[in-house]
């Protein structure tokens, strides 16, 4: 068999991310800390920013402004203490461009790091979870091989509540053993702290923790034991009945009870409060509103006087470091001007979130209009992965609260009279009938949606139910009290 050479001439199109506007991305989708945090690193690593003072004070209370003081002017000065060699370096950023042609998650897992890069996982800190401190324990008692593999699989598959979702049959299953054998399991996980880990549901979790703390046989042991319903529904009346109990013996068994905590997994959950800081500010001012940005802790950055000066003096540098400083100028512009494109394109998208959502911001989430990315986009002259970016962890303040920019993007829900609803307004008013209803005697599901019907909103009771528990309120049967 010949084997020969061939050449063959092909025509292909590739678009090549710049390393400038790969940067310009990420800044425009990070969020108020994010950004802070990007801005002194980029301060730390190029000698060429430095940071300004501020170049206006504002009044400490924006309410006593007039409109004219208070709004936003999109030529910044930011960009005015750029100036550098070559135009191009501080040309307006195309959003278009790369929207059109690349994915809207934009990946860069396909670029190699430099091999002396830390680990992204190097600056991770959190704090040891349930699984570890389970395990934690696990390691100080002496176990069979089959043990440990039988409690270890009961502790990987605990919840985020430190609920077991195995059943017995299920740790039977894996581990090849007796229900004997993955009860004594079970029974060994449950012994460990916190109180009531693994157990199948909150009673048997409480029943744990009462027998931890001696209350076994006891009333507050029997109530969650035998009446839990009637606990649930703090129908205390009907338990001293059911009990035989006076009733302020029933009321302590309940105070010792309420003491104990039904999710015990909870307390080792990962989740950190997260304190928001607006991005923009939205005032009713004279009547109008009025757009501010908040650039407030943000550093203000500037082109280095000093080292220009250097790059004047002909022989004050040798070649090497000439072109070292050169180099970081332009990534310095670069830089400036892409954290003043960001500012612009959150202004743009607050301008349309106002036009499209003013009677939200008149009236309140009743008022809420349906509206999708693909309306923004449009208004704006930019690609919808783009304000899907904008209004990712930005958040608004505005006379109604602070929202983040996503919040304004509502489906639409058909009424009776063909019109369309946001959901965000039918779950306001489902907040509203809920609060407003006789605790005695609250409303259901199905009831609510009567009640919406004659309001020409069109609502299924499983759409009531499912906006109900995204609102995080309990059904029927739990809100009820007694007299």
């Amino acid at each position: 068999m010949a084997l020969e050479l061939r050449q063959n001439l092909k025509l292909a199109q590739k678009l090549v991310m710049t390393p400038q506007l790969r940067q310009a991305i990420k800044l425009l989708q990070l969020g108020r800390l994010e950004l802070t945090e990007a801005l002194q690193a980029e301060i730390e690593q190029n000698p060429m920013l430095e940071e300004a003072p501020p170049v206006v004070e504002l009044p400490t209370n924006p309410e006593a402004l007039t409109a004219e003081e208070v709004t936003y002017q999109p030529e910044a000065p930011i960009t005015d203490r750029v100036k550098g060699d070559d135009p191009a370096t501080v040309a307006e950023i195309n959003w278009e461009d790369y929207s059109n042609s690349f994915d809207t998650d934009l990946s860069f897992s396909h670029e190699t790091p430099p091999a002396d890069a830390p680990s992204q996982f190097d600056f991770i800190s959190a704090t040891p979870g349930l699984g570890s401190y389970l395990q934690w324990q696990l390691t100080h008692l002496e176990l069979t091989e089959q043990d440990i593999d039988l409690t270890t699989f009961i502790v990987c598959n605990l919840d985020g509540h430190g609920f077991l979702e195995a059943s017995i049959e299920d740790i039977c299953a894996y581990g090849n053993c007796t229900e004997e054998e993955a009860e004594g399991c079970l029974r060994l996980v449950q012994s460990l702290d916190p109180p009531g880990i693994a157990a199948r549901d909150i009673r048997e979790s409480l029943l744990l923790q009462l027998d931890r703390l001696d209350y076994y046989d006891t009333l507050p042991y029997r109530i969650v034991e035998q009446h839990m319903g009637l606990l649930e529904s703090r129908n205390y009346a009907q338990l001293a009945r059911e009990t035989g109990a006076p009733l302020k013996k029933v009321n302590e068994a309940v105070a010792v009870i309420q003491d104990l905590i039904p999710y015990p997994g909870n307390e080792f959950s990962n989740e950190q409060t997260n304190y928001v800081t607006p991005d923009v500010y939205l005032y009713k001012i004279d009547g109008e509103f009025v757009i501010q940005l908040n650039d407030e802790g943000l550093p203000h950055l500037q082109i280095s006087s000093e080292y220009q000066q250097l790059l004047k003096q002909k022989n004050a540098l040798n070649s090497e470091s000439r072109g070292y400083l050169r180099e970081n100028k332009r990534n310095a512009e670069w830089f400036i001007k892409s954290i003043e494109q960001r500012q612009r394109t959150i202004y743009r998208v607050m301008e349309s979130l106002l036009k499209f959502q003013r009677d939200f911001f008149e009236s309140g989430a009743g008022a809420m209009r349906p509206l999708i990315l693909r309306d923004v986009a449009e208004d704006i002259g930019m690609h919808e992965s783009t304000v899907s970016r904008v209004t990712s962890n930005k958040y608004v303040h505005c006379p109604q609260g602070i929202y983040e920019l996503k919040y304004f993007f509502s489906t639409a829900v058909t009424n009776a009279d063909g019109d369309t609803v946001a959901a965000e307004a039918i779950k306001t008013r489902i907040r509203q009938l809920i609060a407003a209803e006789n605790p005695v005697k609250p409303l259901s599901d199905n009831k609510i949606s009567e009640l919406l019907a004659k309001e020409n909103i069109s609502v299924a009771r499983r759409t009531v139910a499912k906006y109900r528990e995204q609102l995080k309120i309990l059904p029927v049967k739990h809100r009820r009290q007694t007299r």
